[in-house]
């Protein structure tokens, strides 16, 4: 039985508002659910702003230091902190640091396990919703910990870029378990995308790789470990855990997190004279120039969430909304990319902008590999009855990149051997 529709709005910023805005509507047995505009939607507006149900910061991203609130996932490095990290050049001084909006003398960390939180509401919201089961105490950095073998076995099994977390899941299972109506929070779990035997299986296999496709058993033996509750029986034996796995890799929505992006839009937001509008410009231009240098595209504190009333969003290859996260936080905002007529469904895209630009085969190919589903948007639909092949560049990328990939792996077992 899915979630009162009621529900859906519950973790948006102005429920009311919202829900005069836009509805959720049943539309078939293959798209299930989707997003439709209320009311005209004029573009650049804000449909929405929502908070997750549960979010948490991929592993390798926090191992490699990129220092996020625990609870809101914004990131506690002030802008010139994170642009020396970034560049690799200590000495770097931003200008106009008055316009970093994090705030260190705010942050304070749990008393038990010295988890960090930008404020003492992220902490509290923490320790009150899932952190008193899963805080680790003295523990913390103890390796033989059932929940830091489950940590290291996730990353072990699923290396950057990272798409996922078994923490996700493990934050679930503890808000679940701290919860005071768990009946209803759990309904609020059963909201999200459901799948079929097969296509969780494959899910599972997507979220670890090929050469990983067999470690699920071992995954969920040390799930089952760190965390089993007998009221949660249902998700800890081998079918339910796959679900919730599956869960997770479908429903999943990519966080990210910058106090230096913040700064930049901060700069640019500013009316300065022209010599100082193009002396900030070229300065900008050159800081992001040694970070891709010495960082390369790993920019942002990542992680992922689930968002109730997002996750009613459908794919198109044209779409009418995007999502962003503005505020340095996890705060999800809707905005429509153009004008959205009453009654229209609002759709985001899951591929990015190159990706959008190629044949309406390869994009089927990143959607059925990515995503287990074929599109029938208005512009695949268009191209249906035209000479739908891949370009002879695509093909040539393509095969490029299989070589690579083939390579990579024969590079791996000979140092294997």
């Amino acid at each position: 039985m899915a979630a009162p529709v009621d529900d859906m709005f519950s973790f948006c910023v102005d429920p009311g508002k919202v829900s005069s805005c836009v509805e959720v509507r049943f539309i078939d047995n293959v798209k299930g659910k989707g997003l439709f505009a209320k009311r005209s939607i004029k573009k650049g507006e804000t449909i929405f702003i929502e908070r997750p149900l549960v979010s948490a910061q991929f592993l390798w991203n926090t191992l490699y230091k990129y220092k996020a609130c625990e609870y809101c996932l914004r990131a506690l490095e002030t802008a010139e902190g994170n642009a020396r990290r970034l560049s690799g050049i200590p000495g770097l001084s931003l200008p106009h640091p008055e316009l970093c909006r994090v705030r260190p003398e705010q942050h304070q960390a749990c008393p038990q396990c010295q988890v960090m939180y930008c404020s003492s509401e992220c902490r509290q919201a923490a320790a009150d919703q899932y952190h008193q089961a899963l805080c680790l105490g003295p523990s913390e950095e103890d390796p033989d910990h059932p929940i830091n073998k489950l940590k290291d076995a996730w990353r072990s099994m699923h290396y950057p870029p990272e798409t996922s977390s078994i923490m996700l899941m493990a934050k679930m299972v503890a808000m679940v378990k701290q919860a005071k109506d768990k009946a209803h929070l759990q309904k609020l779990f059963t909201h999200f995308c459901s799948r079929t035997a097969n296509e969780e299986e494959e899910i599972a296999h997507k979220l670890l790789g090929e050469q990983f496709r067999g470690q699920l058993a071992l995954l969920h033996s040390l799930f089952t470990e760190a965390l089993y509750d007998d009221r949660l029986g249902r998700w800890f034996v081998p079918e339910g855990f796959r679900s919730l796995f599956a869960l997770v890799g479908t429903n999943g929505q990519g966080i990210g997190t910058s106090s230096l992006s913040q700064w930049v839009h901060a700069c640019d937001a500013l009316e300065l004279p022209a010599q100082q509008r193009e002396h900030l410009d070229s300065f900008i231009d050159q800081l992001y120039k040694d970070i891709e240098k010495e960082t390369g595209d790993f920019l942002n504190c990542e992680g992922s969430g689930l968002f109730l009333l997002q996750s009613s969003c459908n794919h198109s290859c044209i779409p009418n909304a995007e999502v962003s996260f503005p505020d340095n936080n996890f705060l999800l905002h809707l905005s429509a990319l153009c004008d959205i007529n009453q009654g229209e469904e609002i759709c985001i895209s899951y591929l990015d902008c190159c990706q959008r630009d190629r044949s309406r085969h390869s994009r089927h190919k990143i959607l059925r590999e990515n995503y287990l589903f074929v599109c029938s948007c208005p512009k695949c639909v268009s191209q249906m009855d035209e000479l739908d092949v891949t370009s002879e560049e695509e093909e040539e990328e393509e095969g490029v990149a299989e070589g690579e990939t083939e390579g990579d792996e024969m590079e791996d077992e000979m140092t294997d051997v």
